[in-house]
């Protein structure tokens, strides 16, 4: 049975297919071919609350890496075309509560 990931501030990249890196604090036990249900949202849901799960993905690559080492490219392939990396990781650190010099573990899918 597939775990759930949430992708509650990336939901429209998912939806549209655009976005095929995620970085994680955590997630350290996956690997390449492991598949997940890609969800709206998956804790915090509150009485009665149901996870609403978008599409399944497939894990190609995973690679622990320090987030301020993220190839600019992969803006881009985050689902921000429109950030640079500084810009990607302000936003990663505020929204994460971390530190820029964080271990992340960058995370490759393909959609199923």
């Amino acid at each position: 049975m597939p775990r759930n990931m949430s992708f509650m501030l990336t939901q429209e990249q998912i939806r549209n297919k655009t976005k095929t890196v995620t970085r994680r604090l955590g997630w350290w036990f996956l690997e390449p071919g492991d598949i997940l249900n890609a969800c709206e949202k998956c804790q915090g849901l509150g009485k009665g609350g149901k996870i609403v799960k978008i599409c399944q993905i497939k894990v190609l690559h995973v690679r622990p890496e320090i987030l301020y080492n993220m190839p600019p490219l992969d803006c881009e392939k985050e689902g921000f075309p429109e950030m640079d990396r500084y810009d990607f990781i302000e936003m990663f650190t505020k929204e994460m509560r971390c530190e820029r010099n964080a271990a992340v573990n960058r995370i490759e899918f393909e959609y199923l």
